[in-house]
């Protein structure tokens, strides 16, 4: 097979097979790469953004997206306050209370959309502070909102609970169009301008002589998720890339076994060709010599030469003599 092997058109073939697998392995390479999914760097997490330039209200949020510092402008809803309940404070085994989140016009969003916004944690709904009116600046990490919870909406005395920060369940409470999801308030700044009084302080839970503490939430944990029909696609192009090499040797190898049968074939024709041939040969001696004796009777007579049984006599009794 190597000497089939050698040939031009199979070494041109090999290196047409070498340079398809070589293209099928980059394109599995380039699907495996896009299989996953990195979460932003917290250099880029942590770095504040305008909220109107990173998400669009009224589209799902993804990975990419959520978990980023925000900053953004505009003025709190009156009357929008609502209180999510439980809510720890102070890690796993802090104390349970609530978040309070108001609803947040923020200048900028397309058809004046609000986002949900926590302004801070209190552990009972009948101590906590009215939100700061006036334009204000916030600083914030920006989050996924929550699904519903099976327990609905409670109002009490004190204000509506709900069990999770969930957007459907605020836009029909608010009766305003909203982003889907909410902003943890780190800092709150009144920016009603230099000469405005109060313009440039904290307004938010940091400031002192609130009731509510302030709601930190640190970065996700880093996870990196993968898109398996990526990941089979790449699988696929490696099976194609062997394939092709596949195929390169099998035609070899039909070629192989086609040059072995015209050879065995020519074998055999050449074996039957001689033998056919000896006969015709001997067939033709044998009536060269009978014309030839046939000729002599007929040119001496048949009583001065002897026949052909008379010689064949004549050679047995030879023979026997001797």
């Amino acid at each position: 097979m190597l000497k089939t092997a050698l040939k031009p058109q199979w070494i041109a073939g090999l290196v047409l097979a070498l340079v398809v697998s070589a293209v099928f392995v980059l394109l599995g390479k380039w699907q495996m790469d896009n299989s996953a999914s990195a979460p932003p760097p917290l250099t880029q997490t942590e770095t504040p953004v305008e909220l109107t330039e990173h998400f669009a209200p009224e589209k799902p949020m993804y990975g990419t997206e959520a978990d980023q510092v925000v900053t953004m402008t505009g003025s709190f809803v009156p009357d929008t306050d609502v209180f999510i309940h439980p809510r720890l404070h102070g890690g796993q085994d802090g104390t349970e209370g609530y978040w309070v989140v108001s609803a947040f016009q923020v200048d900028g969003a397309p058809n004046s959309e609000v986002i949900p916004v926590v302004r801070g944690w209190t552990d009972s709904t009948a101590e906590t502070d009215p939100a700061p009116q006036g334009d204000l600046h916030i600083t914030g990490r920006l989050l996924p909102a929550e699904g519903p919870a099976p327990e609905g909406v409670q109002h009490t005395a004190d204000g509506t609970v709900l069990a999770n920060l969930a957007s459907s369940e605020l836009i029909n409470l608010w009766d305003l169009r909203s982003y889907a999801g909410y902003v943890a308030a780190f800092d709150v700044v009144a920016t009603g301008g230099s000469g405005s009084p109060g313009s440039g302080q904290e307004v938010g839970a940091k400031a002192e002589g609130g009731e509510l503490e302030p709601v930190i939430v640190g970065p996700q944990p880093q996870e990196t998720t993968y898109n398996w029909m990526n990941i089979f696609y790449a699988i696929e192009w490696v099976v194609f890339a062997g394939f092709a090499i596949f195929l390169w040797w099998r035609f070899l190898r039909d070629d192989y076994l086609r040059s072995q049968d015209e050879d065995e074939l020519d074998r055999q024709w050449a074996e039957e060709w001689k033998a056919a041939e000896l006969e015709r040969r001997r067939t033709e001696a044998l009536e060269a010599k009978r014309k030839a004796i046939e000729e002599y009777e007929q040119y001496y007579g048949a009583s001065t030469a002897p026949t052909s049984a008379q010689q064949t006599q004549q050679t047995q009794q030879t023979q026997e003599n001797q």
